[in-house]
């Protein structure tokens, strides 16, 4: 791929989705770069490494051994913590909400809510708790925050 394509992200996430099509949700997440390769059993996971290993030689695709990570028991991946408990929000992202400045702008809110927004399917009733916050975002609306 030469270099400067602005789309050349999005061509690589989709050739990789194509090879990886058949495991995909299976026992295959793919993110970009990133291949996430998960299993119920040691012995069922060397064969979808050996399988996964397999893709990527047949499409000559290699990965750089210093910054692969085998037989994990639990992963922090895309923002989540993913283990044979299940999965669970990232701490350190709970850590960067919380930590997160008083919104002092429409656009600082917009960003809050979607940083927060990416985490929903874990907080129950998410839609009420931001209720005032998404209603802040609105035309018209006047910015007035308060403690309420």
């Amino acid at each position: 791929m030469p270099f400067g394509v602005t789309n050349a992200p999005a061509i690589f996430m989709d050739y990789m989705n194509r090879i990886f099509h058949p495991f995909l949700d299976k026992f295959v997440v793919v993110f970009i770069d990133d291949i996430l390769i998960y299993s119920k059993s040691e012995e069922e996971h060397g064969e979808h490494l050996r399988i996964v290993l397999q893709v990527l030689r047949e499409k000559k695709l290699y990965a750089k051994l210093s910054k692969c990570e085998f037989w994990m028991k639990e992963v922090s991946f895309l923002g989540h913590v993913i283990s044979s408990e299940g999965i669970s929000v990232d701490p350190a992202k709970v850590d960067a909400v919380l930590q997160w400045s008083t919104p002092e702008t429409v656009t600082e809110i917009r960003s809050f809510l979607g940083l927060a927004g990416y985490y929903r399917r874990f907080i129950e009733g998410f839609s009420k708790l931001a209720m005032p916050l998404t209603q802040l975002t609105r035309k018209n609306q006047p910015f007035v925050w308060d403690k309420n």
